[in-house]
């Protein structure tokens, strides 16, 4: 006889991109989290046609909950009004949110009327402390890392401390390619032919006023041991076969000791590799090591380069050491070691006066170039700035001074404009001039074109030749005004912006 299906937790996965998208990491592991306790299920935005009908039909008598884990941007125009239906219609099922949107907007998240509960963080111990809650009527308030409703009011709980990632169930992988085969996940991008993507830390320990990240781990780190993240990978890689890994952390490179004993142990594995790091942090790494990472896989690194200017990076709080000189004689560093820095800049920060915003602007522009030509296979990565709700950062008051605020309203985050908010294109903010954006945009255009991504694996040896001919006259002379040319080949051409849509 079958076994009955329950499916007591439905775990969803809002849709994130349209073609090449991940395993989706954060959602196994809730369900790694209660695997054993709970009948679950997961349900991929992305993997469906319809995925609505597929949850209402995973829905059956014994369903209590229901948990979506939502970043900013794409995955609203899924999560909030499925969330909303699945209320109307199943009113007795809870509904819980956890992700980077759901903590850093819970007012409007919970304002809602249609979901029950945030989860403020790693979910790992929350989760199933508050399905255990909830299911035996035990109070809930001394639950850590939980934002929900009392009457009118919001009850935050303390935050946890970071748990010892090694101690956490292991990932459910085989479990969930009953669901959805992870051979699908394992796309062909500029690191390899089969690359998985991988969590191995949780947090960061800086707090840069305009991460989205600082508010919900507190500028805490902690990271799984380099040999556990080596056993993981070489279980995925004998099952599935995968030859790349993007480590998706925060901060993979917290921990040079950490960093050495995983590429020690990986080397003999083959991987290619790519994570995300701090300048100011690998900057103190030894040539040894940088020489040890290129050898077992490192192929690229991400960068929060920011900005070449040294007052704006005090404002943001970085909480480092970076400089624009530093960002600079690092640039040259890797490539010594043939490690590709990928830098991203934020320009449109807030200035006193507009004439100072847009000095700013042309300021990080001359800075970029000067990268280039210090190291020409740095990849940049431009985004505009964007506000995130650092509670008492002065970046954020200063944002708030100026007339900018939050849609109050759950739904109002679903206006196209708020989307590309959440993709750092389209900031709203009011110091932002049309002409300013005109410009960021503009030459970001004439940039990809004089130096097109390395990560477009699409794009042909003589494609690249054409549209770096072109874009050079714009480029050398600083000529960035409607380049409709440019935009025209990258548009026949489909060109990929890694920022926007991945490798």
């Amino acid at each position: 006889m079958n076994k009955e299906i329950k499916n007591e937790v439905i775990i969803f996965n809002p849709k994130s991109a349209d073609i090449k998208y991940r395993i989706p990491n954060s959602v196994i592991q809730v369900a790694a989290s209660i695997e054993g306790k709970y009948d679950w299920v997961i349900i991929d935005g992305n993997r469906e046609i319809e995925p609505l009908e597929k949850i209402i039909a995973s829905i059956t008598e014994h369903t209590k909950y229901f948990g979506l884990s939502v970043m900013p941007g794409p995955q609203l125009k899924q999560a909030i009004p499925f969330s909303k239906i699945i209320k109307q219609k199943f009113p007795n099922i809870i509904i819980i949110w956890g992700g980077y949107f759901a903590s850093n907007q819970y007012k409007s998240v919970l304002d809602s009327g249609y979901i029950d509960y945030v989860v403020n963080g790693p979910g790992d111990y929350t989760f199933p402390a508050l399905l255990h809650a909830i299911d035996n009527h035990l109070p809930i308030n001394d639950i850590q890392n939980l934002i929900y409703k009392k009457g009118d009011e919001f009850e935050k709980t303390s935050k946890a401390e970071l748990v010892n990632y090694d101690d956490l169930n292991p990932m459910p992988y085989s479990k969930f390619d009953t669901m959805y085969s992870i051979e699908k996940y394992l796309v062909k991008t500029y690191l390899g032919k089969k690359t998985f993507g991988y969590h191995s830390s949780f947090g960061c320990p800086f707090t840069c006023s305009f991460c989205a990240v600082v508010p919900i781990y507190n500028a805490k780190w902690k990271g799984m041991s380099a040999s556990k993240i080596v056993e993981n990978i070489k279980f995925v890689k004998n099952k599935w076969g995968i030859d790349s890994i993007e480590f998706h952390d925060n901060n993979f490179f917290v921990s040079e000791k950490r960093v050495v004993e995983f590429s020690n142990l990986i080397k003999e594995e083959n991987m290619v590799w790519w994570g995300e790091g701090r300048i100011d942090t690998i900057n103190k790494y030894k040539d040894e090591t940088l020489a040890l990472m290129r050898e077992s896989g490192c192929k690229m690194i991400f960068f929060g380069a920011e900005t070449g200017n040294d007052e704006v990076l005090k404002k943001m709080d970085k909480g480092g050491t970076q400089t624009g000189e530093q960002i600079a004689a690092f640039a040259a560093r890797m490539k010594k070691f043939d490690i590709i820095p990928e830098y991203s800049f934020v320009l449109g920060t807030p200035g006193d006066t507009p004439e100072q915003v847009m000095k700013q602007i042309d300021e990080d522009i001359e800075f970029i170039k000067r990268i280039k030509s210090i190291n020409p296979n740095t990849e940049i990565i431009i985004y505009v700035y964007s506000p995130v709700p650092t509670e008492g950062s002065d970046m954020y008051n200063k944002v708030l001074e100026s007339g900018f605020k939050f849609p109050e309203k759950l739904e109002d985050w679903l206006s196209g404009s708020w989307e590309n908010f959440d993709l750092r294109k389209n900031p709203l903010t009011p110091w932002l001039t049309p002409e300013m954006i005109d410009k960021i945009k503009n030459f970001e255009t004439v940039l990809n074109g004089y130096y097109p991504t390395v990560s477009d694996i699409r794009l042909k040896p003589y494609q690249r030749r054409f549209i770096k001919f072109i874009s050079s006259i714009r480029y050398k002379y600083n000529f960035f005004h409607i380049p409709y040319e440019i935009k025209l080949f990258h548009k026949i051409w489909k060109y990929r912006q890694p920022e926007i849509q991945g490798f």
